[in-house]
């Protein structure tokens, strides 16, 4: 009878559960799911080997949905969104990557080893469970028979008058629902090739020719900038603005020592939480690119990039900062990059900050070296990707004396001073401090490199890619990332003057807020040869 119960109470918890861990509570649990009805009068009609074969499969089916869910809230805590069943396949290595590099190689395996013998278990417990109750129900018909007919006229009644328990509603049918929504999703992902094809043949700068494009940015060099999870929450949420405001205002005080203004505004990203090479792809190719088959897509296409235009004009060298690439990278190409410095061409001899092969200091100095800082040299357009401030944020680097970069290998007392992440994930609090701390980093780098080495021909476009995670978020389904443009040219600037955005570089509260993909076409727009 014991064994017969905890069997019913895996079924029960395996159709009520939801796929949120924010949502999961006592009463979750306290439920009447139409599913088990129907469940229990199906097997009381099937005969008895169409029974034990169904019960057995149901099972199968019962566990991999619970298998789902678990990958929602998963995906949920780092994504704010649930499974993609036909594009995340691929994620899941990626996340399979963060863990070895957060915690090592034995941490890696220990989690892959975890995952297939929690994967095995789910499965066969919630096989045999249904064959269990499958059994007791045959053995026991007449009383089973009865207790399904009461059951199921109790839930007509309590749906019908929409019965409550501690604000819940009793009779539920979320389990079919759940399945209907994940039917659907599955069908509008299909369907998504053809809508995005239909984008892609959109271009309004394709057929214009090469001399008029970008020439109010002539003989200058543009960096367009992206800072990895610098999202809106940094600036807006109490616990971390008091610092972050004194970092942008220390900044902003930098900057115009230097001679510098800045413009800044929100743009909204595609993703949150991770998958910044879609934010990057959306920015750059003026398309929305919201998952990994739109980017597959956009990737091998012809549709030119705003770094791509650059290139075509003839008047730039195009390059890429990417110290977070550390294999082979063919999506360089469509970028319409010239040449690509990885985290292996940096010269970094430095260690890993946890996921962050190169600190972002390191990766300025080095621009500045490899490419820069080179006398009689043609204009560059540089799309620099900043690391630090990736997820897990422990441990993080913290600027030092430009003079004292050398090789890097001065990071490796830095990183021996750093936190542990084992030990801040352990706290809600303490991540955000570590990811605050983190911003600050990048933030300070970028604007002291700007205060050292920029000029009267340097464009900065500096912005984040995405959100953090809800850990830092608070699950706010916000996805605004900060956007500045700095330049010490009074010209460059005058031609965004009619965008709205704030001076310096800490967007109003109430600025303009654009979608990431329409920034490619409007600023072609301003800084092309009739802008407003």
């Amino acid at each position: 009878m014991g064994t017969s119960v905890l069997a019913g109470a895996l079924v029960l918890a395996v159709l009520l559960v939801p796929n949120r861990l924010d949502r999961i509570n006592v009463q979750s649990f306290l439920r009447l799911p139409v599913e088990a009805i129907f469940l229990a009068a199906l097997l009381l009609v099937l005969p008895s080997k169409a029974r034990r074969i169904s019960a057995g499969a149901l099972g199968v089916f019962l566990g991999l949905t619970t298998v789902l869910k678990c990958l929602d809230m998963g995906f949920r805590q780092t994504l704010a969104r649930p499974f993609d069943l036909v594009f995340d396949w691929v994620l899941l290595s990626d996340g399979a990557d963060w863990v070895k590099d957060s915690f090592g190689r034995s941490g890696e395996v220990l989690a892959i080893v975890g995952v297939i013998v929690l994967l095995i278990l789910v499965l066969v417990l919630s096989a045999l469970a249904v064959v269990r109750l499958a059994n007791v129900m045959a053995r026991h018909r007449p009383v089973a028979v009865r207790t399904t007919l009461v059951l199921g006229v109790a839930w007509i009644i309590c749906f019908t008058v929409g019965a409550q328990f501690g604000g819940v509603t009793l009779a539920t049918k979320g389990y079919a629902q759940y399945l209907a929504n994940r039917v659907q999703y599955v069908r509008d992902g299909l369907g998504d090739a053809d809508v995005f094809k239909k984008q892609l043949a959109v271009d309004a700068f394709a057929k214009t020719p090469p001399d008029q494009l970008l020439t109010g940015l002539h003989g200058k060099d543009v960096m367009f900038t992206f800072i990895e999870s610098y999202g809106r929450v940094a600036i807006d949420d109490p616990a971390m603005a008091p610092e972050i405001d004194a970092t942008l205002q220390e900044g902003n005080a930098r900057l115009k020592s230097a001679g510098f203004a800045a413009r800044s505004g929100w743009l909204r990203s595609p993703v949150t939480g991770a998958g910044s090479w879609l934010a990057h792809s959306t920015f750059l190719s003026g398309l929305w690119i919201k998952n990994q088959q739109r980017y597959r897509t956009v990737t091998t296409s012809d549709r030119a990039t705003l770094t791509s235009y650059f290139k075509k004009t003839g008047d730039w060298r195009t390059v890429g900062i990417v110290p977070g690439v550390r294999k082979a990278w063919p999506e360089g190409k469509y970028f319409g990059l010239d040449h690509i410095y990885d985290s292996t061409h940096l010269g970094y001899q430095g260690p890993y900050f946890s996921w962050t092969p190169v600190p972002d200091q390191f990766s300025l100095e080095a621009f500045q070296k490899l490419e820069h800082g080179k006398k009689n040299r043609d204009p560059i357009m540089a799309e620099i990707i900043l690391a630090s401030s990736h997820n897990p944020w422990s441990p993080i680097a913290h600027t030092i004396d430009w003079k004292d970069l050398g090789d890097g290998k001065v990071f490796y007392k830095i990183k021996k001073e750093g936190t542990n992440p084992t030990e801040v994930w352990k706290s809600a609090k303490r991540v955000r401090t570590e990811y605050r701390k983190a911003i600050q980093y990048s933030l300070d780098s970028l604007t002291q490199w700007m205060q050292r080495y920029g000029d009267d021909n340097t464009v900065l476009v500096f912005l984040g890619d995405h959100q953090p995670v809800p850990t830092v978020t608070g699950g706010t389904a916000n996805r605004d990332v900060p956007v500045t443009i700095v330049a010490r040219d009074p010209k460059v600037l005058d031609r965004v003057s009619n965008w709205g955005w704030t001076e310096g570089l800490k967007p109003a509260k109430n600025g303009p807020e654009w979608s990431m993909d329409t920034f490619r076409d409007r600023f072609m727009t301003a800084f092309g040869p009739h802008s407003n």
